[in-house]
């Protein structure tokens, strides 16, 4: 009898401290219902643990290396000609080297880029010191852009500048409309070369419109620029142009309207084969344009000479390589840094790509270092 009064005395001990413990475990449990058990035999599910502080953060640790990896990314797109001026399409990745200022760096990706849709700002120069050469320029715009321009594809706008830039027709990829604005252009006023060229790329050319439909967002950034190359009214400076067009991957092709030919003929001084032609310092100014963004400089004699130079521009701009990095020797400074492509194995190739780029801003330095959009331009 004692013996049993003990053994009832200890569970109604054991029963007073499990109900208040098993009623604090329900008020703390989730609302949910335990599943059923499909089998006699199945063991019970195991209540998943609540994840550690630490391990929440693990993502937001990724996602911030990944969002500094992008904003660090360096991306180039280029064209590859061979001694005769012809694209060469079908180099590999292996095939490319590739330096940063003086520093060899991996190419972290690489890919071939065909067909791109273009995005193409057409720039005339109406100043008074080409009024001789007004229909020239008309003339070789509407054939340029006749000869490029794809239906449903590609889009162009039209910039006028004299005194300061001026569009008169915004994207389009009607050449038509294009052609129709172009041939009522008139000359006149003074010269703002820099001013036009930097409004493109800001107020154009840095966020042009989307391929239609499915279209990959990749394009190239285009602009023609036609002029005697002579800037007397500009605020902005050749070097800010530039920049600009740099830090916005805008490919510039300069034609010339300078008539610089001196004859080398005696006998026949029309013959264009016995002409050679003189680099105004207005000419080398286009040069330098093109060049340090990857394009070309054109100094044609006739509108004619140029038709060739058209569909060569055309296919040159739709058959890119392109490869991106990460700068081994990247600071946040704002400071202008030179790329150098080149393909080693194969002499005498010419590697056509904008020769630099400005790395991002740091706290210390002024935010208009940084250049438009999420990645180094």
């Amino acid at each position: 009898m004692q013996m049993r009064r003990i053994i009832s005395s200890i569970f109604l001990a054991l029963a007073l401290l499990l109900f208040p413990l098993t009623d604090r475990a329900q008020q703390s449990a989730p609302a949910t219902k335990p599943q059923a058990s499909s089998s006699p035999d199945a063991k019970p599910q195991a209540p998943q643990p609540t994840q550690p502080a630490a391990a929440k953060q693990e993502p937001t640790q990724q996602s911030d290396q990944t969002i500094k990896s992008v904003v660090n990314l360096v991306d180039v797109l280029f064209t590859v000609l061979n001694r005769r001026n012809k694209l060469v399409p079908e180099l590999e990745k292996s095939d490319f080297k590739i330096w940063d200022d003086k520093y060899p760096q991996e190419i972290r990706y690489f890919s071939k880029q065909s067909n791109l849709p273009l995005r193409i700002g057409m720039l005339l120069d109406t100043s008074n010191s080409i009024r001789d050469r007004i229909k020239f320029e008309q003339d070789a715009s509407i054939n340029f852009l006749f000869s490029v321009l794809r239906r449903n594809k590609d889009e162009a706008f039209v910039m006028t500048f004299d005194d300061e830039p001026q569009i008169v027709q915004p994207f389009t990829g009607d050449a038509g409309a294009l052609r129709d604005q172009i041939t009522k252009t008139r000359a006149g006023g003074g010269t703002a070369i820099y001013d036009a060229i930097y409004e493109a790329c800001v107020k154009e050319l840095s966020h042009p419109p989307r391929p239609p439909g499915d279209q990959p967002d990749v394009v190239r950034r285009v602009m023609i620029l036609i002029s005697d190359g002579e800037d007397n009214l500009s605020t902005h400076t050749r070097a800010d142009a530039i920049e600009m067009a740099q830090r916005t991957s805008v490919v510039i092709y300069t034609i010339s309207t300078s008539t610089q030919w001196v004859s080398l003929s005696q006998t026949d001084p029309s013959k264009l084969a016995d002409r050679k032609y003189h680099l105004t310092d207005g000419d080398k100014i286009l040069q330098e344009l093109a060049e340090e963004t990857g394009g070309r400089a054109f100094f044609p004699y006739h509108v004619d000479d140029l038709d060739q130079s058209f569909q060569d521009i055309g296919d040159e701009l739709r058959n890119q390589y392109s490869v991106a990095y990460l700068p081994t020797n990247y600071v946040m400074d704002g400071r202008y840094h030179k790329i150098r492509i080149e393909v080693p194995d194969h002499k005498g190739y010419q590697v056509r790509a904008r020769r630099g780029y400005f790395a991002r801003a740091g706290n210390n330095v002024p935010a208009t270092a940084n250049p438009p959009g999420g990645t180094i331009q």
